[in-house]
C-alpha cells in the first residue's frame, strides 16, 4: 500500500514553515530545524536513547501538522528526503505503508499516533520502524493528541520508545496569537485584510485556528475574484455565499 502523499505545492506551502509558527515553546523551532537539517555524518552520532527525536503533543488545532510539514520543507531545503505520513490513512496497514519509506527518506514525520493506539499489529509495525530507523540513522518526528503515557497502547515497548523522545507540548493560541497568524498569512498573500474584519472573525467565528485559516483562504479567493479589500460587509457576504 502506498501512503497518500501531499502534492508538493501543499506540502511545501509558504504558510507551513518553521519560522512562521507562532508562539512555539522555547527551543522547539531550533530543535526541529536541527533534526530536519542534520546530514548523514551527524546522523551517525545521534543520541542512542532517542532523545534527539521529537514527539509533538497537543489537542487539535495547535499546529502539530504545521510543524511536521515545516520540518519536511526544512529537510528538502537542506537537500534531504522527507516523508509526511498521516497514520490515520494507514490504519491496519502500517507495516506495509512504512517499510518503503524507511529506505527512501532521511526524515519521517509521523502524524496522529493516536489513530493506531489499541491496534496491536500496527503498534508492532511502528515499534519495528522506530528501531530500524534508529539503527539506520534516520530522523523521526512524531505527533499525537496525547502524551505517550496517555495513549491507549497495548505494546509497552512502543510506549517506552515514544517516551524517550524529546517531548514538545503545544497549547492553543489566545486571540492575540490567532490574530498574528491570520495577519501574517494575509501579508504573505498580499491580502488587504482590514483590522475590523480580523476582529470580527475572531469574535464571531469558531476560534479553531484550522477553521480560521480555511476561512482566510476562501476570503483570499473571493477578494481576488472581486478585486476587493476584505471588509466586514465583504466578509459577511462571502460567508453567506458559502452557506
Amino acid at each position: 500500500m502506498s501512503i497518500p502523499q501531499l502534492p508538493l505545492a501543499l506540502r511545501h506551502s509558504p504558510d507551513q514553515r518553521l519560522e512562521t509558527y507562532v508562539d512555539a515553546p522555547d527551543g522547539a523551532i531550533a530543535q526541529l530545524r536541527s533534526l530536519a537539517s542534520s546530514d548523514e555524518e551527524t546522523a551517525g552520532y545521534r543520541d542512542p536513547t532517542g532523545a534527539d527525536w521529537v514527539y509533538l503533543a497537543g489537542p487539535p488545532g495547535v499546529g502539530k501538522t504545521h510543524l511536521l510539514l515545516a520540518a519536511c520543507a526544512q529537510a528538502d531545503l537542506s537537500g534531504r528526503r522527507a516523508a509526511y505520513v498521516p497514520l490515520a490513512a494507514a490504519v491496519g496497514r502500517v507495516r506495509e505503508a512504512l517499510q518503503s519509506l524507511e529506505t527512501n527518506n532521511d526524515l519521517l514525520a509521523l502524524d496522529g499516533i493516536e489513530a493506531i493506539a489499541g491496534r496491536r499489529e500496527d503498534e508492532i509495525a511502528l515499534f519495528d520502524t522506530h528501531n530500524r530507523a534508529r539503527q539506520a540513522g534516520l530522523a523521526v518526528i512524531y505527533a499525537s493528541r496525547e502524551n505517550p503515557d496517555e495513549l491507549k497502547l497495548t505494546l509497552p515497548d512502543l510506549r517506552s520508545r515514544l517516551s524517550q523522545c524529546t517531548r514538545i507540548v503545544l497549547t492553543p493560541l489566545d486571540d492575540d496569537g490567532r490574530a498574528q497568524v491570520l495577519r501574517q498569512r494575509a501579508q504573505r498573500r498580499g491580502l488587504a485584510l482590514e483590522q475590523a474584519a480580523l476582529e470580527w472573525m475572531l469574535k464571531r467565528m469558531d476560534r479553531d485556528l484550522g477553521g480560521l485559516t480555511q476561512l482566510l483562504d476562501k476570503l483570499d479567493r473571493a477578494s481576488l475574484a472581486a478585486q476587493r479589500r476584505i471588509t466586514v460587509p465583504f466578509l459577511k457576504r462571502t460567508i453567506d455565499d458559502e452557506t
